[in-house]
């Protein structure tokens, strides 16, 4: 059995497993280590759990508090964005599933902002929104909804509407729409498929497609990996997050597009450093680690979580680990193999 860590200038996982934090601890030995027959469900009862389901509405919500502009809050549903936010924390951060009462009832939540159509609305007014209808069916499926029949339904809209190139974009911008309140509040503009692609747009939708068992394995979601590994360290084509630093900005759980979240989704794929974008991108975090064994990258978010540094150093792993081994990748000692 290979040693994956051989891979990384450093051994990664004394940082991890002496952290004194017990979720990272539980991640770690359940992704890295293997220990399959652990159970997360004592980390439903921790207090950083207790405090955010104390929160929840009864309608499953939870509210957004901070400030945002008022004639926004005419259209932009915002306490869709802040359960999309905390179902993130619940469900990367603590392993959360449907079987805890508070995960149930957002997911019910979410589901009542699906359309008829099948995607996930109100975040961006009367606008579609891939990108969030994507990021959103991820935590689902992490959920356990994948075999939920409304989980199957924004599927079959997310590849409805993709760019003839065989990623996603956000449909105002591909027709010239301003971000404004007259667009938000207005009529759902249709999408111009003929336009590129956005990056930041497709890597979002395709977190829903690789973290589902059967979706992953689809030639969509190959073919917008493929894509989106082209994209890698490049300029996006529409504006907002347009910047190629904003790869190399990272938050956890994932949101935007960026240079992690990326190769989490392209290596659930079967992507890996056969690919010469994802191989320089794997050598960008390889070069990166600090002795010992962390990572100190550029984090967006940062006070939401004094550990997300080592959160993100365990996001880094997992993508490590799943590299399929080299024909002369050293062995792990004392196993001969």
């Amino acid at each position: 059995m290979v040693n994956w860590t051989t891979r990384l200038r450093y051994d990664p996982l004394p940082s991890l497993l002496e952290s004194g934090n017990p979720a990272l601890i539980f991640a770690t030995r359940r992704d890295l280590l293997d220990e399959h027959d652990i159970s997360p469900r004592d980390l439903w009862s921790l207090k950083p759990v207790i405090r955010l389901v104390a929160k929840q509405l009864p309608n499953g919500a939870w509210k957004y508090h901070r400030g945002a502009r008022e004639q926004a809050r005419q259209f932009e549903d915002y306490d869709q964005i802040e359960t999309f936010r905390i179902l993130g924390r619940l469900v990367e951060n603590y392993a959360a599933t449907e079987s805890l009462p508070a995960v149930a009832k957002a997911a019910e939540f979410l589901f009542s902002r699906q359309t008829e159509e099948g995607d996930f609305r109100g975040i961006y007014g009367r606008q579609y929104t891939p990108n969030y209808s994507g990021a959103v069916l991820e935590l689902l499926v992490k959920a356990g909804y994948d075999r939920d029949r409304r989980v199957a339904k924004a599927f079959r809209w997310l590849l409805s509407t993709r760019q003839q190139d065989g990623g996603w974009a956000i449909p105002i911008s591909t027709v010239g729409a301003r971000w404004d309140v007259a667009t938000l509040g207005g009529p759902t503009l249709q999408p111009d498929l003929s336009r590129p692609s956005s990056h930041m747009a497709t890597g979002m939708v395709l977190r829903a497609f690789a973290a589902h068992p059967v979706h992953r394995r689809s030639p969509e979601a190959l073919q917008a990996g493929r894509l989106l590994a082209s994209r890698l360290f490049r300029r996006d084509v529409y504006r907002g997050r347009d910047k190629p630093e904003f790869w190399t900005k990272f938050s956890f759980p994932f949101w935007f597009t960026d240079l992690l979240s990326a190769l989490d989704s392209l290596t659930l794929l079967g992507l890996g450093p056969e690919v010469p974008q994802i191989r320089f991108a794997l050598d960008w975090f390889k070069e990166r680690q600090s002795e010992d064994g962390t990572w100190d990258l550029v984090m967006l978010r940062s006070g939401a979580d004094k550990d997300l540094r080592l959160w993100l150093g365990l996001a880094i792993c997992r993508v490590f680990k799943r590299i399929p081994p080299a024909q002369d990748e050293p062995s792990r000692p004392g196993t001969g193999q």
